[in-house]
Formats: C-alpha cells, structure tokens, sequence
C-alpha cells in the first residue's frame, strides 16, 4: 500500500508546493490539471502546470499525512491550498497497467498494433506490430501517433531506408520495417526511448535492421522516408537539418503539430519539400511532403 496526499492550488505555488513535499519525503509528486484547461506545447525547459493545479505526492504506507499536511500549510498558508485528499493506493504492476486501456487496433487497410499477450486478427493480409511502449511514448492511441501510421501504411516502403526522429517507442520504425523498408535508423534524446525502441525491435524480429542513436551519432545519411511526431517547435528549427536528411524526391511526415500550428510548419518546409496537410484528427494535424529534386 501507499499513501498518497493531493492539494488543489495555483499555478504560480504547484512548483514549490511540490518541492516542499518532495522535502518532506515523497517519493514521486505529479501534476493534474484541476479544472478542464487543455496544455498541449510547452517552451522549452518549461514544467507545464494549469491555473489550476493538482499537487499529487506519492508516499509509503504508514506516513504521517497529518504532519506532511500541517508543514505545508504552515509555509503557504490555507487561502491557495484547497480540497486536500489523502487516499490509499493498492500495490500494482504498474508498467502493465496500461493494457487496461490498451487494445488491439487497425491502421489504414493491414497495419494492425497489437499489445503484449493479445493475440493477432484473423485476417490473412495483417501485418501485426507487436508492441510493448515499456517506459517510452508511443502506442497508436495518440492522434499524432495514428496519423502517421495510417500514412505509413499506404506507402510503398519495399526497400526503403527510414528515418524515425523522436522515436519513442519504436513503433514508427518498426512498423516501417514490417511494411517493407530495408533499413530505419531510429533517434531519440531520451535513453529510455532508445531502450524500448531496441525492445520492440527484438519483439517484432527486426532488430537486424534498425539502428537505434542520439541526434549527435546519427551518421551522415540521405533516407528515403523520414518520420518526426514530435512537437511543432522543434519541427520548425530541425526544417534546415531534415531537408539535409532527406534525398530529393524522398518523402516526409510530420506529426504532433496542432490545428493553429499548421501554416507555420508548412512554411518551414515550403523552401525544400512540397508539402501539404495530409489530415486532422481532433486537435493535431500530420503534414506531408515530397523533398524538392532543386
């Protein structure tokens, strides 16, 4: 069991309401929006937070929640700090708690993700992807996820290299590699997103064939497809970069980009791709592109 105690405050005190807990002895401290306040893109090394924040502390059995509550209440006063919850938590496998919400799932016409221990479609012309995101982003149930593998599985990738910037965990490249490309070199500045990209790749018996880096060892490669879910500020500086990653005639994806980041993703890339919007899916857009042969 845990013990877990929660605090509604704002914005301007969840940071430091959370570093006093975490001086009191909690062993993790999140945030969770307490109104209905959508955050989708933060500036770079910012921690997100909403006007309204939940401060959530996790610590073990048996702590004096009363003390933990009082010290703070003693440093910040009772005006911003409202609706304390003290709460057990059972003990978990939590790394397998997602496959509560995670099902099996269709892209595009064979492209199938399919989750540790559920068993593959009847479906003769299924190309299954069998996936276990470990500690890393990336199941299919993202928007910007599903994008992007409803495109790659209308692509002709037979022998084709591939380029995932942002990995995650693997599913792009992987799910490239089962479509048919010959090679994909999967990139992440997250260590643990490397290791679940590995994993997966090994799960899906196409380790052989992918090489998994940092952005500073990817080594200086033309490829014919490049894929990048991440957010639309970095796509927008990395413009320049891709388009030296990308042959002439080569193709682009872009994902993670929100409805009102649109034209200034498109306008990045007008200078070396022929891009277009390929589609939305609530929120989020995926862009596509075809790298100028000029």
């Amino acid at each position: 069991m845990w013990c877990q105690l929660s605090v509604a405050t704002g914005e301007g005190l969840a940071e430091p309401v959370s570093d006093l807990l975490s001086d009191l002895g909690a062993l993790s401290v999140s945030f969770q929006d307490e109104g209905d306040e959508p955050l989708f893109e933060p500036k770079p090394g910012a921690t997100p937070v909403w006007r309204n924040t939940r401060v959530i502390a996790l610590f073990e059995a048996g702590a004096d929640s009363a003390r933990v509550q009082s010290a703070v209440v003693s440093c910040f006063g009772t005006e911003q700090l409202n609706d304390w919850r003290i709460e057990e938590i059972e003990d978990q496998a939590w790394e397998r708690a997602w496959l509560d919400y995670f099902q099996p799932m269709c892209f595009g016409q064979r492209l199938w993700i399919i989750p540790t221990s559920f068993p593959p479609p009847e479906d003769s012309k299924a190309i299954c992807l069998h996936l276990d995101p470990g500690l890393a982003f990336g199941t299919g149930t993202h928007p910007t996820t599903a994008l992007c593998l409803e495109w790659l599985d209308g692509q002709d990738l037979r022998s084709k290299t591939v380029l995932d910037y942002g990995c995650g965990s693997g599913i792009l490249a992987v799910a490239a590699l089962l479509l048919g490309a010959e090679l994909a070199h999967a990139v992440d500045i997250d260590p643990q997103a490397l290791t679940a990209t590995a994993a997966n790749a090994r799960k899906n018996r196409v380790e052989g064939r992918i090489r998994c880096c940092y952005p500073n060892q990817l080594p200086a490669i033309q490829t014919d497809v490049l894929l990048a879910n991440i957010l639309a500020n970095p796509l927008i500086e990395l413009a320049d970069a891709f388009s030296e990653r990308v042959r002439p005639g080569g193709l682009l994806a872009l994902s993670g980009i929100l409805r009102t980041q649109v034209a200034d993703v498109l306008r990045a890339y007008e200078p070396h791709f022929e891009t277009r919007l390929l589609a939305y899916q609530e929120d989020w857009a995926c862009l596509t592109g075809v790298r100028r042969l000029i």
